[in-house]
């Protein structure tokens, strides 16, 4: 029988799992009142491998994600309707024109007791935007000089930005903009100002955490927060059923569905949390002919890809990112399959008899399979695609740079965001290397337009751009599904990547 959790010692694990028994194991106590104080719960994620590190500014991968939330605070983070509320900010004031803002601290502290100063934000934004590295935010943090900004006293920064930029508390809720204490390199023993502080941490195995007491927005509810790894989904749900976590992430909405009625886990969704989609590379053979690429477009077939993919837990989506988030474009047409004129762009372009790798993994729920359902729909346009299962642990790194076609997916960000980090010639994350200076000119016009009814009629224009001609085939709006023991309370159906996403210190045990 193979292993159920291959990212774990299997001996070690089911040690843990029975010494933990009494900690967090499901139960058919009546539901309490209100949330109860106590006890370890164990979260099933995906996993990094090995080459795991606790860096929040190097978090990428869901389970990174959720830790670093855990350990640490960002200035701001994003609403269930992906607007920014504070944090680790009380408020925040623009000038004039956009271009300076003034930012207070609330008043928290680390885990060691040393305040959160406006000294700990500046040097945690200079890390970040360190051109010798190559942290995620780096991208959406690049519009602040930092050489120009300062600390007012220890809990106010006047941040004065390159140019005027009316959506700047986006940048401080930005994926990764964690605060750290200032100077921090080491994080063998990491200090955050989040709810949970550090116990141990085995790199592809576990995470343990435990409440912070003295969290600036009250104490958590659990005791203790383990983080285990489980990469394939079935795995996953597999330790749900037999009590050895009680919290799943990322569960197969097929898996869900089939476990729903049976009364011994909870599932959760999500609505709209995610984007499903297919990256082309635009600066590359074949793809970089518009015509091809409007040929993909057309020959895929979205409510099957929804229904055989997702199973019910999501919806038809229009090659754009953000249905239903500020400025989404939800005047373009719905595109629809058209194999006619699929097959005659596919002729104009010269590709008739093309054969070309669609790169995929496990990496997410789904990838292979519709990866399987989209090279169907391909043949009846004449093209030929093999897809290639590879190393869950690399994929994102390995697609970012290779190939010319891949599968791919997104957490809930503003739209302005997903521009920012993945449609910009130095987007650090551009997997379709989507690289336009008019695109460019579009978004620094856009960011800088203090009315908003302008500035949605510029997001709109280019949205109307990609859609004609980008990169991203995006065919499903996924719900995030969550699965947790009958024993879980607390737990918030919110976007993922939102604030109360993997909330774990409003959670708690019955």
């Amino acid at each position: 029988m193979s292993d159920p959790f291959p990212t774990l010692r299997r001996r070690g694990f089911l040690a843990l799992a029975g010494g933990l028994a009494l900690a967090g194991c499901a139960s058919n106590t009546p539901a309490a009142s209100g949330p109860r104080t106590g006890g370890r719960l164990r979260a099933a994620f995906a996993g990094g491998g090995a080459k795991e590190v606790l860096d929040p500014h190097m978090a990428s991968l869901f389970v990174e994600a959720a830790r670093s939330k855990a350990l640490y605070d960002k200035l701001a983070d994003f609403g269930a309707d992906l607007t920014p509320v504070p944090r680790l900010a009380e408020k925040w004031e623009p000038n004039a024109d956009a271009s300076v803002w003034r930012v207070t601290l609330r008043q928290a502290a680390f885990h060691d007791g040393r305040p959160v100063r406006a000294a700990d934000v500046l040097a945690s934004y200079a890390r970040i935007l360190d051109p010798k590295r190559a942290f995620r935010a780096k991208a959406s943090l690049a519009v602040i000089d930092l050489k120009a900004s300062r600390a007012v006293d220890d809990r106010t920064i006047e941040f004065t930005l390159s140019r005027p930029y009316v959506e700047f508390p986006n940048v401080l809720a930005t994926f990764s903009a964690y605060i750290i204490p200032e100077s921090t390199e080491d994080f063998t023993k990491p200090v955050g100002s989040g709810p949970f502080s550090f116990v141990s941490f085995a790199p592809g195995r576990s995470t343990l955490l435990k409440r912070h007491p003295d969290h600036w927005e009250g104490a958590a509810h659990l005791d203790e927060l383990e983080f285990v790894l489980a990469n394939e989904k079935s795995a996953r749900v597999n330790a749900l059923l037999a009590g050895q976590v009680e919290y799943a992430h990322d569960l197969s909405p097929v898996t869900a569905r089939a476990h729903e009625a049976g009364g011994r886990v909870k599932i959760l969704r999500s609505p709209n949390s995610g984007i499903q989609a297919f990256a082309m590379k635009v600066d590359r053979p074949p793809f970089d002919n518009r015509d091809l690429r409007e040929a993909m477009f057309l020959l895929a077939d979205r409510p099957q890809l929804v229904e055989s993919v997702l199973s019910g837990s999501g919806q038809v989506a229009n090659d754009l990112y953000g249905k239903g988030y500020l400025h989404y474009a939800d005047d373009i047409p719905q595109r629809t399959r058209d194999l006619d004129k699929a097959r005659f762009l596919v002729k104009r372009a010269g590709a008739e008899g093309l054969k070309v790798t669609l790169n995929t993994s496990e990496a997410a729920t789904g990838f292979v399979e519709a990866a399987t359902v989209f090279a169907e729909q391909a043949k009846q346009a004449g093209i030929t695609i093999e897809v290639a299962v590879g190393d869950k642990d690399t994929f994102w790194a390995d697609t970012l740079k290779n190939g010319s076609l891949s599968s791919f997916r997104s957490g809930a960000m503003p739209i302005e965001s997903h521009v920012s980090q993945r449609l910009l010639s130095k987007s650090t994350t551009n997997v379709t290397k989507w690289a336009r200076p008019e695109f460019d000119a579009l978004y620094d016009k856009a960011v800088s337009t203090v009315d908003e009814k302008a500035r949605d009629a510029v997001y709109r224009e280019m949205q109307r751009t990609l859609h004609a001609e980008g990169g991203y085939l995006v065919w499903g709006f996924a719900d995030w599904v969550i699965g947790t023991t009958t024993a879980v309370d607390g737990v918030l159906t919110a976007p993922a990547n939102s604030l109360d996403w993997a909330r774990f210190d409003r959670v708690w045990l019955r």
